[in-house]
């Protein structure tokens, strides 16, 4: 911890799940002093995420993957001194006179505690995870259609389904994973509808043969899904959701190449509930508004680009997990702990551990082979808007629809998302375009392949007026005071 209140932490964590965990004890054990930045009141991210205790869940490790990792980290976040910050909602990254970094926060559960809290810090380690990215489909707004990663994010942190039969439909490997967990909680999943196939997987036989892990993994859904008796359908995709008040059933159409869908395929299904995702988006918004520069990720989305140590192109500004492109905790945790490792060895002046940084390197680097591998395999084709109508709403915030867009690309000449959003408020919501951003993107560009560029925003999240007005507090070290202590 800081000296004293007026002292800066040598390291900021951004995150707490298991890149951002990972980092801050690794840089903690090497002697730095650490704020450990978090949104969600107990550590362990999207991936870790579990029930409060107030839930009474007698063996919340049973909704997991892996989770022993998540609890090796505990421990030593635990046993170290870095000062968990729990409920800090940081909106923006700032850079003061002297180098120094500043991390500006709202308290809160949503972010509306009104207290203003501000880190500074020599250095900082952004792990701020991704969000679903979703392309809309006539009745996607019906009550009942959830997000894939929001159904297992209700079954593990408040031990509830989003339906009791459930469709499981989209794109990429968390499909799998999600259809298993539903399953094993007792509901019903009549099919898992993949928008791509599984045979580009033949194509890298590099990359699987180097993570047999990940292979084992992918047997294990299988056979959960086999024994749950959940059909697999590849080459498909929910076009139509059915109901008013409530999902009734849904359209599942077979997809060509292009994923543009084949008449007369379409076959409905029987449901209360559907669970869709097309994939992951890092979540980088702290990072552009510094002007840290991206990189193209093989599903199409943007990732920031590093260097082999972790480090983005601003100086002291080091980034893990999904941020650098979705990859799973595994990936992660390597990421964390050779940030960590690389940011203490900046400070204090002296090489790094040349034997631990080669060694994850090497597991960093064949694991993020393999994460590629699966995001070129599922990434959205173009032919994905075939199955939208003018009527189907695009931007649930602002009730744009694809026929308001289309005419402002085709009458008002718009090209592009930004254009888009000027003409029709397609993304000025309050998700700010996380959940629109990319079909607004697609729909404006006209190839459907297009996402939106790295914005560079002023705020990464809603920011109450009343937190912006008052003077921030500084939360150091030695103001206990500032931050409830570490809970979970």
């Amino acid at each position: 911890m800081p000296a004293s209140a007026s002292d800066p932490y040598d390291l900021a964590v951004l995150g707490a799940g298991a890149a951002g965990l990972s980092g801050a004890v690794t840089a903690a054990e090497l002697g730095l002093s650490v704020a450990l930045l978090d949104a969600a009141p107990q550590a362990g991210g999207q991936f870790y995420r579990h029930p409060a205790p107030a839930a009474g869940a007698a063996r919340p490790e049973a909704l997991h993957h892996d989770w022993a990792a998540f609890a090796a980290l505990r421990r030593r976040l635990e046993r170290s001194d870095v000062r968990h910050l729990p409920g800090h909602h940081v909106w923006a990254v700032t850079q003061e006179d002297g180098g120094l970094w500043a991390v500006h926060a709202v308290t809160g559960p949503d972010g509306t505690g009104e207290q203003a809290v501000r880190v500074r810090a020599r250095t900082v380690l952004l792990a701020t995870g991704a969000y679903e990215r979703q392309l809309p489909f006539p009745g996607w707004t019906v009550p009942g259609v959830v997000g894939a990663g929001g159904a297992q994010a209700m079954l593990k942190s408040g031990l509830v389904l989003p339906g009791r039969r459930i469709v499981v439909a989209g794109s990429g490997p968390l499909l799998l994973a999600v259809a298993s967990s539903l399953a094993a909680a007792g509901a019903q999943v009549p099919a898992v509808i993949e928008a791509s196939g599984y045979l580009g997987y033949a194509r890298r036989p590099g990359a699987l043969a180097a993570n047999p892990r990940k292979l084992a993994e992918a047997a294990v859904h299988g056979a959960a899904l086999l024994r749950h008796r959940v059909r697999l359908r590849t080459r498909s995709a929910v076009t139509e959701v059915h109901g008013t008040d409530r999902v009734a059933a849904v359209t599942v159409t077979r997809l060509d190449r292009d994923w543009r869908p084949v008449r007369g395929t379409g076959r409905r299904i029987a449901c209360d509930a559907l669970a869709v995702g097309h994939g992951l988006v890092p979540q980088i918004e702290l990072a552009t508004a510094l002007g840290c520069a991206t990189r193209r990720t093989a599903d199409g989305t943007s990732a920031l680009a590093l260097t082999a140590l972790q480090e983005t192109s601003v100086r002291g500004l080091w980034a893990a997990g999904e941020t650098g492109g979705v990859g799973g905790a595994p990936l992660a945790r390597t990421e964390g702990e050779l940030a960590g490792l690389a940011a203490a060895a900046r400070l204090q002046g002296r090489p790094a551990d040349e034997g631990r940084v080669r060694a994850l390197r090497r597991r960093r680097d064949r694991m993020r082979a393999f994460a590629e591998a699966l995001a070129a395999c599922h990434a959205p084709a173009a032919g994905w808007t075939g199955w939208l109508t003018d009527a189907t709403e695009v931007c649930r915030c602002e009730e744009v629809t694809v026929g308001t867009i289309r005419e402002a690309v085709s009458g008002l000449g718009a090209r592009d998302a930004r254009t888009v959003k000027l003409l029709t408020r397609a993304g000025m919501g309050w998700c700010q375009g996380r959940m629109c951003g990319t079909a607004a993107a697609c729909l404006a560009g006209g190839d459907g392949e297009a996402e939106p560029p790295a914005e560079r925003r002023p705020f990464a999240v809603p920011v109450p007026l009343s937190a912006l007005a008052s003077p921030d507090n500084d939360a150091t070290g030695s103001r206990p005071d500032a931050a409830p202590a570490v809970d979970d």
